[in-house]
C-alpha cells in the first residue's frame, strides 16, 4: 500500500489527547499542530483512524499543496489534480473550503465555487458530462484550508465528523459532543479504572453522552462501528477489503468487551431526558448495559456492591447573569453529595464558571483546558477523600496571595475549598459557607466575576447606546455589593453595599469591602477617586430621597438621547433609576403629541424622555422640592420651551384633589410610588400593598379616552389585586421592562400597563 501524508482535526486543547490515541493505534510520525495533527500511513492506518478515534472531528488525505496569490492560483491548483482517479464523471461530489489571512480569497463560499468549477470544468472536457453536487453524503468530499498563500488540498475520509458516533437523535441539540466527552473520560484516568471494574456514574446524565461514551471506552467498542457512511466508501481508490477486515476486528472486540463492562449508571432529574438517553442507549445496542433512572442530585448515592470508580458530569455553568445563585447552589448541594456517599471515588467535570468550583468545597487536581464549542471550560479531576475537603493547614498567607495571583491569571482555580481551622467544626462551617474563604482568594474571585460580566454586558451596552449599567449584583454572596457603571465625560462607578447582617464580622466585612474597592478600578482601569460607595440599610421611610452629603457636584450623562443630571455623593440613589431604562424609553416612544403625567417623579427623568419624544405637555409632580429643582435643571438640559409644569406637592393628596375635580387630563401616565412611606410631610401612613387599588384608580380617573396608565413598585412581595381592578384592562408587562443588566434580579420591580 502506498504511504499517505495524513491529517486529523480536533478542537482546540485537545491536540495532546488525539496525539496519544494516535499512538495507540500504531501510527508513526506524528506531528501535533494548532488544532490537529499530522501523520504518515497507509489506506488501513487512515481507516483504522476513521473507525477507532474518539477524539478527532476529521480524517484528511492530503492530495497536494500549492500557492495562492490570486483566484486563478486557486483554480489552477485543483485542477492539476486528475479528478478522474478520484471519481467518475456521474459520481457525486461536495466542497468545504475555509480560509486563514488570506489576500486573495476570504470569502468562503466563493473559495468553494471556484475549487467546484476547478473540477467541474475538467471532467466536461474530458468527458462532455459532469459530476453532480451532493452535500448529504456525496461520493468524496473534498476539503481546501486556505492559510496566508498556501493552500492544502485533501479528501475527507470521514465523509462527516467523528464526532457524529450514530446513535444519537440528530434532533435533539445535545450540550456536549461526544468526542469532548471522550476526551474528559480520557483524562480523568476511566480506561484504567475500567480495567479494574470500577463503576462509572453521571449524576446529571442528560441525554446520556459521558454514559455511553464511557461503556464504548469499558467496552473496546469502536467508535465508528455504529456509522453506515464515510467519506471513502465511494472514493475509487477505496479498499473494501481492507475496510471489511478492520469491520470484522472491530466487531468481536466489541463483543468480547462487552462481556466484561463494569457498573455504568446515569442519573437526572428531568424525565424526558431520562427517555432520551434510553433511546440513545437502544441506539447503540448497549440495553441492559447502561442503567439510568430519574434521580435528584442529592439523592444520587452508589449502591453497596457498585465498586469505587469514577463520577463525572457535565453540570449546568451558570453562563446565564439569571441562572448563577441557582446553579451555585446546585454545586454546594453537589459537594455535599460527593462527600456524603463517594468517599474513595474519583470524580471530574467540566466548568466554567470560576467560583463554581470553590462551591463544592474538594480540593483539585490542576485544572485542564478544554473547548466546548467556542466557549473555555475547565475539567476539574477531584480526589474524594476527606483528606481534601480542606486546604491544609500549614499553606502560608504568602501561598494563599501567590495563589490569588495565579488565580487572576486564570479564571478557573488550582483549589476548591476554604482553610483548614484547628477546630473541625469551625472547619465544617467554613466548607459549608462560601463566606469564610481567604480574603486575597475571594477578592480574585470577585475581580474574575467581574470582568466576565463586563466582558457579557459590554458589547450589549454598546450596540444599544446605553452608558449607564448595572454590571454587578451581588452575584457571589461574599460580595454583597451593586456596582453601576456610568459613563460621561469620564467613567464613574457607583457601589452599594447591602448591610451585612448582624451575624457577619464587622472587621471581615470591611476587609472584604476594602478589597473589592481596590478591585474595581484595576479591572475597569479607572483611578481610585472614580468610585462612590454607599451602604443600602433597610428603610423605615423614605430615607433613601434624604441627603447624606452636601457636595454639590453633579454629572452629565445621557440616555436615550436625554441629558441626565447624576449625583454620586449627596444621596444614596444616584438621581436615576437604571432597571426603569426600559419604560423611560417606551414612554418616550410613545409620547408624540400627547399629554404626560409623572407622578412620584423623583428626578423627572421619564418626564424628559417623553418631552424629547415629543409631548405636547408634561407635568411633573413630587413632594421634594430638591428632586423638583432637580427634575427642572434636567429639562433646561434637553429642552427650554414647551408646556411644562412642575408642582411640588404631596402625591397621594394632589392626585387625590384632581381625581375628585379634574383640571385636566392626559393621554399617557406614569405611577412609581414608594413602598412604604411615613414622612412628617404626609398626613398619613402609605403602604403601597393595602393602598395601591384607590391610587390606581385615581390614577385612572385622570386618563384621556384610550389613555395609558404605567404602574411600577419594587415591592418583592407585591401582589397586584385584579379582582378589585377587574372593571380595568391590566396587563403585567414586568418581563419585557426589565433590561438586560438587571437580568439576574427579575424581582427588581413589577410593572402593568393599565387602560380603562
Amino acid at each position: 500500500m502506498p504511504t499517505y501524508q495524513l491529517f486529523a482535526t480536533t478542537p482546540k486543547a485537545m491536540e495532546t489527547i488525539l496525539t496519544d490515541e494516535l499512538q495507540s493505534l500504531g501510527v508513526k510520525n506524528i506531528k501535533a499542530t494548532m488544532a490537529g495533527v499530522a501523520f504518515q500511513g497507509d489506506l488501513e492506518t487512515a481507516y483504522r483512524a476513521c473507525l477507532w478515534s474518539r477524539t478527532a472531528n476529521r480524517i484528511l488525505l492530503v492530495l497536494s499543496s500549492f500557492e495562492v496569490k490570486s483566484q486563478d492560483d486557486l483554480y489552477n491548483g485543483v485542477q492539476k489534480i486528475d479528478w478522474f482517479e478520484h471519481i467518475n464523471p456521474e459520481d457525486s461530489f461536495a466542497v468545504s473550503f475555509s480560509a486563514k489571512n488570506s489576500a486573495a480569497i476570504n470569502n468562503t463560499h466563493f473559495g468553494a465555487l471556484k475549487v467546484k468549477d476547478a473540477i467541474v470544468d475538467q471532467m466536461r472536457a474530458r468527458f462532455q458530462t459532469r459530476p453532480s453536487i451532493n452535500t448529504e453524503q456525496p461520493n468524496i468530499r473534498i476539503n481546501v484550508y486556505l492559510n496566508g498563500e498556501t493552500a492544502q488540498l485533501s479528501l475527507d475520509l470521514s465523509g462527516e465528523s467523528l464526532h457524529r458516533r450514530g446513535y444519537r437523535d440528530v434532533n435533539i441539540k445535545a450540550p456536549m459532543k461526544e468526542n469532548l466527552a471522550a476526551a474528559m473520560l480520557l483524562r480523568s484516568g476511566w480506561p484504567q479504572i475500567a480495567k479494574q471494574q470500577g463503576s462509572l456514574i453521571d449524576p446529571m446524565c442528560g441525554s446520556g453522552t459521558l454514559l455511553l461514551e464511557g461503556a464504548m471506552i469499558a467496552a473496546d467498542y469502536a467508535p465508528g462501528l455504529l456509522r453506515d457512511y464515510f467519506g471513502f466508501t465511494g472514493w475509487k481508490k477505496h479498499d473494501a477489503g481492507c475496510w471489511k477486515k478492520l469491520r470484522t476486528e472491530a466487531e468481536q472486540r466489541k463483543k468480547t468487551g462487552l462481556e466484561k463492562l463494569p457498573v455504568i449508571v446515569g442519573f437526572d432529574q428531568n424525565r424526558h431526558t431520562v427517555n432520551t438517553a434510553l433511546a440513545h442507549i437502544a441506539n447503540a445496542g448497549l440495553q441492559n448495559k447502561i442503567h439510568v433512572e430519574r434521580r435528584d442530585i442529592e439523592d444520587a448515592e452508589p449502591a453497596e456492591s457498585w465498586k469505587p470508580g469514577l463520577l463525572i458530569c457535565n453540570p449546568p455553568y451558570g453562563e446565564r447573569l439569571g441562572d448563577e445563585q441557582e446553579t451555585a447552589e446546585l454545586y454546594k448541594k453537589f459537594g455535599n453529595t460527593l462527600k456524603t456517599h463517594f468517599i474513595g471515588w474519583k470524580a471530574a467535570m467540566i466548568i466554567s464558571n470560576p467560583e463554581l468550583g470553590f462551591r463544592l468545597g474538594i480540593r483539585s487536581q490542576k485544572p485542564i483546558t478544554l473547548f466546548n464549542g467556542a466557549l473555555e471550560c475547565k475539567l476539574l479531576r477531584l480526589d474524594i477523600e476527606e483528606s481534601n475537603f480542606f486546604i491544609p493547614k500549614a499553606r502560608t498567607q504568602e501561598e494563599r496571595i501567590a495563589q490569588a495571583i495565579e488565580l487572576s491569571k486564570t479564571p478557573q482555580p488550582e483549589t476548591v475549598g476554604t482553610d483548614a481551622s484547628s477546630d473541625q467544626k469551625a472547619n465544617e462551617q467554613e466548607a459549608a459557607d462560601i463566606a469564610n474563604i481567604d480574603e486575597p482568594i475571594a477578592a480574585e474571585m470577585f475581580a474574575n466575576r467581574l470582568k466576565k460580566n463586563l466582558k457579557k454586558l459590554s458589547n450589549w451596552a454598546k450596540q444599544n447606546r446605553i452608558t449607564c449599567y448595572r454590571v454587578y449584583d451581588a452575584d457571589l454572596p461574599e460580595y454583597a455589593v451593586a456596582v453601576d457603571i456610568y459613563h460621561g465625560e469620564q467613567t464613574w462607578v457607583n457601589v452599594q453595599e447591602y448591610e451585612p447582617p448582624k451575624s457577619i464580622d464587622q472587621h471581615k466585612a470591611d476587609q472584604r469591602l476594602a478589597g473589592l474597592l481596590a478591585e474595581i478600578p484595576r479591572v475597569l482601569g479607572i483611578s481610585r477617586d472614580q468610585v462612590f460607595l454607599k451602604i443600602r440599610r433597610k428603610q423605615k421611610s423614605t430615607d433613601q430621597y434624604e441627603k447624606h452629603g452636601d457636595q454639590g457636584r453633579f454629572h452629565i450623562i445621557e440616555e436615550g438621547g436625554c441629558k441626565l443630571l447624576v449625583n454620586f455623593e449627596d444621596y444614596l440613589d444616584t438621581g436615576l433609576f437604571l432597571d426603569h431604562r426600559p419604560i423611560r424609553m417606551l414612554i418616550q416612544k410613545q409620547a408624540k403629541d400627547k399629554s404626560f403625567l409623572n407622578l412620584f417623579a423623583y428626578t423627572g427623568s421619564a418626564t424628559v424622555h417623553a418631552a424629547m419624544g415629543g409631548a405636547k405637555s408634561t407635568t411633573t409632580v413630587d413632594m421634594s422640592n430638591t428632586y423638583i429643582n432637580w427634575a427642572k435643571k434636567n429639562m433646561a438640559l434637553n429642552i427650554s420651551q414647551g408646556e411644562h409644569e412642575f408642582i411640588q406637592a404631596d402625591c397621594l393628596e394632589w392626585l387625590a384633589a384632581e381625581a375628585e375635580q379634574p383640571s385636566k387630563h392626559y393621554d399617557l401616565i406614569f405611577l412609581d410610588p414608594p413602598t412604604f412611606s411615613n414622612s412628617k410631610r404626609m398626613d398619613a401612613v402609605f403602604d403601597i400593598q393595602a393602598d395601591h387599588v384607590q391610587l390606581i384608580n385615581n390614577a385612572v380617573s385622570l386618563l384621556s379616552p384610550g389613555g395609558i396608565l404605567y404602574f411600577s413598585t419594587n415591592f418583592r412581595r407585591f401582589k397586584i389585586d385584579k379582582q378589585a381592578l377587574s372593571d380595568l384592562i391590566v396587563e403585567d408587562i414586568s418581563a419585557a421592562t426589565i433590561p438586560e443588566d438587571f437580568a439576574r434580579n427579575p424581582k427588581i420591580h413589577y410593572c402593568w400597563r393599565i387602560q380603562e
